[in-house]
This record gives structure tokens, sequence and C-alpha cells, in this order.
């Protein structure tokens, strides 16, 4: 009996003992999966956005040049006219009188040189036989003078009543859109009344926006760096939803002063507008991008930490442990990607799923996912 005593109380020594050495030991943690995305450099175009505003190539205020009432109004507001069509018709009856009067002063004019030739003519005749004095030669040539003088003079007055006349019909100096009519049938018109309508070229299209004198010197001493000049960059406009127009463009005018007031450069693009999704005055946003795409490392935006040092992201290392990686970001591309300019090179993992779950030096279960998933 003792010895069964004594068999028991050991054999609970050794279960208690054996318990105690469980709960002493040190739990190991469970690696904590994350999602990871592999950097890479992959082609990508890199542009500036600015906002920009379109203006027609050519913009004309059709204006009455002769004073009259509007007779008619030859166009549909809102329509495409060609060149020389006619817009509007001013009463031409009293430039027509006026026209014919002063084909009458040019026809007396003619005659009146035609007398003053004859007479000069027979001065000259008479003069040789001693039948009349110089003098009266000397006045019949200065009469022919005068009346060859009023014929010019004739002449021109009938041009310009002929000017006058042709005034009347006010034509398209351009071929384009035209806007509303700002007058009405029965309106008395005249140089100074101001604009009857405006007129606009539809294709191509400018695009007119304002660069800082330091972005442009910028650009210009990359752009130099590279060997590249205008010809190597294309202009694409974004539309007000967002989306890009499907035309691009080119830069045709760099400003050659700068304003005092913004220290800005203005520039100036033209585009195709040939469905005229495009129109004067029209506000949109401009982004500049090289024609050769460039190779850089770009990642999601929402993997991209910050604090008072400056950017990170949390990348794992060869054991699957996370450490903090500082980068320098550069441009925002489509999709919400960031390019890293500094910080990270090809190979290294990100961490781009479940970054709320893990700290610097946590073991990881890293799984590669889809960058465009985000965090």
């Amino acid at each position: 009996m003792v010895a069964a005593l004594a068999l028991l109380a050991l054999s609970a020594c050794d279960q208690g003992g054996g318990q105690a050495q469980q709960e002493g030991a040190p739990r190991q943690r469970q690696a904590i999966p994350v999602g990871v995305f592999q950097v890479k450099p992959e082609p990508v175009t890199i542009g500036e956005t600015f906002i920009g505003r379109i203006e027609a190539v050519q913009r004309i205020e059709i204006r009455a040049r002769v004073t009259g009432f509007l007779q008619e109004r030859l166009f549909r507001e809102g329509e495409i006219v060609d060149q020389g069509k006619p817009l509007f018709r001013i009463e031409p009856q009293i430039y027509q009188a006026i026209v014919e009067q002063r084909r009458a002063d040019l026809a007396r004019a003619e005659a009146e040189r035609e007398n003053a030739t004859v007479q000069l003519r027979r001065a000259q005749e008479l003069v040789q036989r001693n039948n009349i004095a110089e003098a009266t030669v000397d006045e019949r040539q200065a009469a022919a003078r005068t009346a060859e003088a009023g014929v010019l003079q004739a002449q021109a007055a009938l041009r310009q009543a002929e000017i006058d006349l042709s005034y009347t019909e006010i034509r398209a100096p351009i071929a384009g859109r035209i806007g509303l009519a700002l007058f009405d049938v029965g309106d008395l018109v005249n140089p100074e009344s101001g604009p009857l309508a405006e007129l606009v070229t539809r294709d191509p299209i400018h695009v007119l926006f304002q660069v800082s004198q330091r972005t442009l010197l910028d650009a210009q001493r990359a752009a130099g760096d590279e060997g590249l000049d205008a010809n190597d960059f294309v202009v694409r406009v974004m539309l007000p939803d967002d989306t890009e127009y499907p035309h691009p463009g080119s830069v045709n005018f760099v400003g050659i002063t700068v304003s005092q007031q913004t220290d800005t450069v203005p520039i100036r693009a033209e585009v195709p507008n040939p469905q005229e999704m495009l129109r004067d005055g029209q506000f949109v946003r401009v982004l500049i991008q090289p024609k050769q795409a460039e190779l850089a490392i770009t990642i999601p935006q929402a993997a991209i930490q910050a604090d008072q040092q400056g950017n990170f992201v949390l990348g794992v290392d060869g054991e699957d442990k996370v450490r903090i990686l500082r980068v320098e970001t550069g441009e925002t591309l489509e999709q919400g990607r960031v390019v890293v300019r500094s910080g990270l090179k090809e190979g290294d993992r990100v961490v781009i799923q479940g970054i709320q779950q893990v700290r610097p030096g946590a073991s990881v279960q890293p799984s590669p996912v889809d960058p465009n998933q985000g965090a």
C-alpha cells in the first residue's frame, strides 16, 4: 500500500512538471497572409497636365460696311457655310442709283475730255497760221488736262460706288460654322452697329494653355538632354467626362514673352476636329507626352505610405519578413498607379494587400496578386 501511494505521488509530480513546461514555453507566431506585387520596369508614357481652352483657328465677326436696312438673312443659324456664301443683303436700291449717277458723271467727263481735245487740236492748227495767240493754245492745253483729270475722277467715283454696292451683299470671308444672327430683317445697320453674326472655323482647332516658366525650363532641359524637340511630343485632350479625345495634336507655338502677372508662357497646340467634339471657348485638360514610352517602375498608389521621413512602402525580404522601403515617387498615371523614381529595383516584392495587418519585422505569408486590385 505504501509503495502504491508513492508511485501515484511520483506520477502526479511528473505530470505537473510536464504541464508547467508546456505553459512556460513561448508560442510561435503564425505568419500573416499578405498580397504582394513583384515590381519590374514597364513601358509608360509620362506627361504633364494643364488646363487649356479651345480656340477656333479663325473667328470672324460679320459686320456691315455700308449703311442701310437689312433686306434678307440668307443662312440658318448654326449651319456650316462655304467661303463666299451670301449671308446678309442690305437694301441695294440707293447704291444702285448712285452707281448709275456715277456712270453718267463719267460719260459727261469723257465728253468734256473729247471736246477739250478737239479744241486743243484746232488751236494748234490755227496758231501755225498765226490766226490765234499762243496764250489761247496754252489755255486749251490746260482745259484738255483738266478734262482728263475729270475723267479719272469720275472713274474713281464710279469704282467707289460699285464697291459700296457690292457691300450690300455680305458674304462669308471664310468657310466655317456661323452663329446667331444679332440683327433681324428690317433693322438699320452701319459699320458702327457691331457684329451681325460670328463665324468660326471648325477643323483643325487650337488648344491654348499656360505653362509656368519653371516647368517650361525643366522640360526644355530634359528634352535637350534626350535630344528631343517639339516634334517628339504629342498633345492629348481630356474631355469634360474624363475620357480621352480620340485625335492627338501637336504644339505649333510657344510664347515669346512671360506674363508678368502669372509668370507663365502661353503654348498653343493644333488638334484635328473632324467631328466637332471641341468647340471654341471650351475648357479642357491638356496632357503633353513624349511619343516614345520610357521604362519605369510603377506601383499602386494605395501601397504608398508616408511619415515624417517621407514616402515608403512595405516590402517583403527573402526571409518573408516585412521591412520599410523608402521611395521617391513621380507622376501619377491612370488606374491609380504611381511612378517610383528611386527606392525600388526589379524583383522587389511590395505589399499591396493586407497592409493594415502587418508591421515592420513581422513574418508574412506572401502571395502574388494583380496590382490593379489595390490594397
